[in-house]
């Protein structure tokens, strides 16, 4: 496989952008990387039930995936996210306000579905023992995989394949 450093792979570019991934696939990914931050979602509420900009990110993600959202909102609520993150003290929580975060922002830059994954599965982690972290990081990673339409299947697992030492490892499930 070809490797991109330094720049986006073609695969995650928008066709109109001159990249091959198409709106539909796109859509798919951003609905599905909203999946991967709103199932840890709780790690993050219940420390800080207030604080409505993570779920609020997962909403705007979905209704960017539903063609009901602009990039300029999906923008917004990345942002809004990623401000709840750098005020968690609590670190599985400030993880999973970053998968929303990413999730959103899947909208303005496809290949950020990867990061609401990763940073989902490290919250699982954080928030486990020690003695059961790395099982359960594996078994949020699988849940990930059950959960993964399959017309975006290929493209997300050879992502995963090409950037898991990038996002520390976590995709060895």
């Amino acid at each position: 496989m070809i490797q991109y450093a330094g720049r986006r792979h073609p695969r995650f570019v928008a066709v109109h952008r001159g990249g091959l991934l198409d709106v539909a696939s796109h859509r798919l990914l951003a609905s599905w990387a909203a999946d991967c931050a709103e199932h840890v979602l709780a790690l993050f509420t219940i420390k800080y039930p207030e604080d409505d900009r993570p779920r609020g990110a997962i909403e705007t993600a979905r209704a960017w995936s539903r063609g009901e959202a602009t990039v300029g909102d999906a923008r917004k609520a990345a942002f809004a996210a990623h401000a709840a993150a750098r005020s968690a003290a609590d670190a599985a929580a400030r993880e999973v306000a970053r998968a929303a975060g990413h999730a959103v922002a899947t909208a303005h830059m496809a290949d950020h579905e990867l990061g609401a994954a990763a940073w989902a599965i490290k919250a699982v982690r954080l928030a486990s023992p020690a003695s059961d972290a790395m099982t359960a990081g594996e078994r949020e990673c699988r849940w990930q995989r059950e959960h993964l339409p399959d017309a975006i299947r290929e493209l997300v697992l050879s992502d995963e394949e090409r950037r898991n030492k990038k996002l520390w490892s976590v995709f060895t499930c």
